[in-house]
């Protein structure tokens, strides 16, 4: 795929703004890295295997499970191919030779039916033929019965003519041919529900007919009687009045599975009872079934073993590991592989090729919208660049990647183009917002209008720190405010008492060590001023959701600067970092979602850390809004922050 690439710079810096901006207009005309017109011109492989991108080392453990029948835990994010690998497999295991598993009345114990095995195809023909006796039985009762009918019916008749007989006798005789008939036909039915006759026919409980490769069964999110397999509850149990019990047999997808794959996500939501039954099919390959309730009639059928010789492929995420049964996990390790999913991949010339190919499946997956041009992919770069929030990586997260593809595809239909085009991105971008980012956007809207965000001026103790809500593919950033008040503590208190640094607005753990690293770093710096006269409080604004992670932690100690030495804060600048206790800023997630909404806000500085400069992917429009400053210690976020009019001198002590 080589060929589709020019000689182009390795990386772009910017996304495109709106498609109503000059900057989209513009945007349009830059030339493409890449020497295709179209999606259109790219091979899209049929294989399923061939269309899990980014994830080499998963796909050569799945090549290898399918060759020695191994099952396999991949562990990694929603979204990452997960569930595409588990259907690949079962597209590459080799031919079996399938069969059909029917159940059949137990002569011996009615409430152990057996099980028996046909090649895939014959269940069908056993089931027919076998009604088609019962049938043939059945005609036989009836013209017996039709015999009878008509024997009581002329029978009075006859009698009446040949012997003379009176009315009165005529009468007598017609009524009770009539009961006898009427008598014969309940001893009947009666006979065949107490199964003095009996009409019982097989039932298939694992149909493969006309099937040619071997099974994929998606068992995620099913309860413990679609997975093992159940008996249907039968009110009418008593008396010999039931449905037999091998016809409430239900197979499981286990039992579905057999020869086959059978793939379960987020496994580790079944509870541990299913879990420790669904260890006991794989290990012996076969398992018998009851009823799940102990209520049901069901529960006192159970059946000859069935066989279930299925590959297990399970997946979840880094929790999953946490709540996995750990005998079945030991089962997975000892026979099978564990795979880590990965997440992003480096962007490279190959890399970037893999997002188009990705773009060319999807389109032609939809059936529906248009291919994309080679100017609109590179749009669809600077948004998986987004989403890795990682330095030189495109994210492996195709499946919300794939959310935006389809979007901009539908746009681009709506507006009877050939080719999504550049703006047709854009435009999905904000059409296809994730249901964070419009919580920020109200967020910031309400703030600012109840005037909680200051974004001019200074004020003293005030900072406008940056945070982020959602996850991985889906930050968004918000702007948070955060005071501190230096006020008089215990004169008689010597030394640090734990009431001296105080912090409040839900803080999570996290959260909480970042304020006591700061504590730290500000004791050292300003303990003469704090010791035993003054206590610091700090306080995050209207945070009733809770606030969670270390990344305020240069704004936290700004705020108490500014407090401690009554010099102000521009609230014109935004920022965010951690902070270890020696004062060096350290790098954080979500840059470029907290850059975003800073320029949203208003505010046009912006602090990050230096080490987060690689990551920031920033729309056109939203670089032009703010200056982005980088800094690798607080005495730089102090200089930039801080309305200093010379009053610098105490800085010296954090540079020293």
């Amino acid at each position: 795929m080589s060929k589709f690439v020019k000689s182009v710079p390795e990386q772009l810096d910017v996304e495109h703004s709106s498609p109503v901006s000059s900057e989209s207009k513009k945007s349009s005309s830059v030339t493409s890295e890449f020497s295709f017109q179209s999606t259109e011109e790219l091979q899209v492989s049929k294989v399923l295997i061939d269309q899990v991108l980014g994830q080499d080392d998963a796909v050569e453990v799945m090549k290898k499970a399918s060759l020695q029948r191994r099952h396999v835990l991949l562990i990694g994010e929603p979204g990452t191919g997960k569930s595409l690998l588990g259907s690949a497999l079962a597209e590459l295991l080799p031919k079996e030779t399938l069969v059909d598993v029917l159940v059949l009345p137990n002569p011996a114990d009615d409430q152990q039916p057996l099980v028996r095995i046909a090649p895939a195809g014959h269940g069908r023909q056993l089931v027919g033929r076998a009604r088609l006796q019962a049938s043939s039985l059945f005609q036989q009762q009836n013209w017996m019965l039709m015999l009878f009918l008509l024997f009581a019916l002329a029978a009075p008749w006859w009698a009446r003519n040949f012997f003379q007989l009176s009315d009165v006798m005529f009468a007598a005789l017609f009524l009770g041919g009539m009961v006898f008939v009427v008598g014969l036909l309940l001893f009947y039915s009666v006979a065949r529900r107490m199964n003095f006759v009996r009409f019982d026919t097989p039932k298939v409980l694992v149909d493969n007919f006309g099937k040619s490769t071997v099974p994929f069964l998606d068992a995620t999110g099913a309860h413990a009687g679609a997975l093992l397999g159940d008996i249907l509850h039968d009110p009418l149990q008593s008396g010999g009045l039931g449905t037999p019990a091998h016809e409430r047999v239900v197979a499981g997808m286990i039992h579905k599975a057999h020869l086959g794959v059978l793939f379960v996500d987020e496994i580790a939501t079944l509870d541990p009872h299913t879990q420790q039954e669904l260890l006991s099919a794989m290990q012996e390959g076969k398992y018998a079934i009851t009823g799940q309730s102990e209520r049901s009639s069901g529960s006192m059928v159970r059946t000859e073993p069935v066989p279930c010789a299925f590959i297990l492929i399970a997946a979840g995420n880094l929790e999953t590991v946490k709540h996995l049964h750990p005998a079945l996990r030991s089962r997975i390790r000892g026979y099978g592989y564990e795979v880590y999913m990965k997440e992003s991949m480096v962007d490279s010339v190959d890399n970037r090729l893999k997002i188009a190919q990705f773009i060319a499946q999807e389109v032609r997956k939809d059936k529906k919208i248009p291919h994309f041009s080679a100017r609109a992919v590179d749009v669809i770069l600077q948004r998986a660049r987004r989403m890795a929030d990682r330095k030189g990586h495109l994210t492996l997260r195709l499946r919300e990647l794939g959310g935006l593809v389809r979007t901009a595809g539908d746009i681009a239909r709506e507006s009877g183009a050939k080719l999504v085009e550049p703006e047709h991105v854009v435009a999905a971008k904000k059409r296809a917002r994730v249901l964070e980012q419009q919580i920020a956007d109200e967020y910031i809207e309400r703030k600012k209008e109840y005037e909680v965000i200051v974004t001019s001026g200074s004020r003293i103790g005030r900072v406008n720190g940056l945070a982020v809500i959602g996850g991985p593919g889906g930050y968004s950033g918000i702007v948070l405010p955060i005071e501190a008040e230096v006020t008089s503590g215990d004169k008689k208190s010597k030394g640090f008492s734990a009431k001296e640094f105080t912090a409040t607005g839900r803080l999570g753990d996290i959260a909480k060590d970042a304020v006591t690293n700061v504590s730290a770093l500000l004791k050292k710096n300003f303990g003469d001023e704090l010791k035993g006269s003054r206590d610091v409080y700090v306080q995050f604004l209207q945070t009733y959701e809770g606030v969670e992670g270390d990344s305020a932690s240069i704004a936290i100690a700004t705020a108490v600067v500014s407090a401690l030495k009554n010099i102000p804060v521009k609230q014109s600048v935004a920022m965010t970092g951690s902070l270890s206790v020696r004062g060096e800023v350290l790098p954080i997630g979500g840059v470029s979602a907290k850059i975003e909404a800073a320029a949203e806000a208003g505010i046009t500085t912006v602090i990050v850390p230096k080490a987060n400069l690689g990551d920031i992917t920033l729309e056109r429009g939203v670089a032009k809004k703010v200056k982005i400053v980088p800094v690798e210690s607080l005495v730089e976020v102090l200089r930039v922050a801080l309305d200093l009019k010379g009053k610098d001198d105490f800085l010296k002590s954090f540079e020293s």
